[in-house]
Formats: structure tokens, sequence, C-alpha cells
């Protein structure tokens, strides 16, 4: 009897030294690393007000969909851009509904930014992201766009073509996929710009 008591009361003890080092210890060395080293990655990359007014963040896209804004890919998260219902459409390319969806996004995407007819329009915008929420487009969807939001916000698109560059993600580690423009970032821009006396 005294072996099964002396048993159990090792498993108990290592279980506990477990918990407090598993359960308390790592978690805090890891959060402190994070918050010292990714201070803004590792608190969602916020961008706030100068009033302390949470807009959003760099990592997730949201809707616009007035002509003055540059226009996110589409979205499959829940309703759309929800980062509750984060997902894809999960139909594949024999899908008769996402081949039809596509088009629709083709010519609706044509007639907006006033393409012509036979004119190619940029993948991401007419597909959503694997996570429906991903905030950058192509340098060619935000050029295609740039004509549009020039004329509703009597911009010119040389001081657009500026504000893109500015809020253009590089490469990862400089090779690594395409750069990309942060939607939310641009407008955000484009309003700060347009409230400037």
């Amino acid at each position: 009897m005294k072996e099964l008591f002396s048993e159990i009361r090792g498993a108990v003890f290592a279980t506990l030294v477990l918990a407090i080092v598993c359960c308390g210890l790592y978690p805090l060395v890891v959060f402190g690393i994070s918050q010292g080293l990714f201070h803004d990655k590792a608190n969602g990359s916020l961008l706030v007000d100068a009033d302390g007014t949470v807009r959003g963040s760099k990592l997730l896209a949201q809707g616009f969909t007035a002509d003055k804004y540059f226009h996110p890919r589409p979205s499959a998260a829940g309703t759309g851009y929800d980062a509750a219902g984060s997902s894809g459409s999960n139909l594949g390319p024999t899908s008769q509904k996402l081949n039809d969806a596509i088009k629709d996004r083709v010519d609706a995407y044509r007639k907006e930014n006033g393409l012509n007819a036979d004119e190619s329009v940029p993948a991401d915008a007419v597909t959503a992201s694997g996570s429906g929420l991903d905030p950058h487009i192509s340098l060619r969807n935000a050029k295609l766009q740039t004509p549009r939001v020039a004329k509703a916000r009597t911009v010119s698109e040389e001081k657009l073509r500026e504000l893109i560059k500015e809020n253009t993600d590089a490469r990862d580690f400089g090779l690594l996929g395409d750069p990309g423009v942060n939607v939310l970032t641009l407008n955000r821009a484009l309003d700060s710009f347009a409230a400037k006396p």
C-alpha cells in the first residue's frame, strides 16, 4: 500500500510541476518576449486614432464600397469581412456558383473602374482569399482603381500613386510573395490627406 501512495504522490507532484511550468511560467515567458520584441504585432497591429479610437487592424480587411475609397478583395468570411467567421467559400474550380460569382465580379469591377469589356482584371479583385480577410490588394489592382478614386476625390492620380507607394508592404524577407497594398491604411491615409486644409 505504501508503494501505491508513493506512486500517487509522485504523479500528483509531477502534475503540479508541469502545470506550473506549462500553464504559468512558459506562457509568461512567451508573453514577455512577444511584448518586448514584437509589441505591435503581439497586440493585433491595431490602427488607433489620435483620440484613442481603434479603427481596425493592419492585418484584417474591411469592406469599402464608396467610389472615393480603394476596394479590398471580396470576402467570403461570415457576411463579409467578419473576423468571427473567417473562412473561404470552400467552392472548387469546377463550381458553377463560383464561376458565376467571379463573372459577376469581373463585370462589376470593369464597370466601376471604367475598363473596357476585354481588359483583364487582376485575380485578387474578383476572388476571395482563404481567410476572407486579406488586407492587401495587388499593385495592379490599386493602379486600376486609381482613376476612379482620383475622380471621386478630385485628387491627382500622381498624389494617389505616392500614397499607394507609402502603403505598400514589401515582399516577406525581401523575396517571399509579392508586394501588396494595405487597403485599410491606404484609405485612412486618403481620409487624412483629404482632412488637411
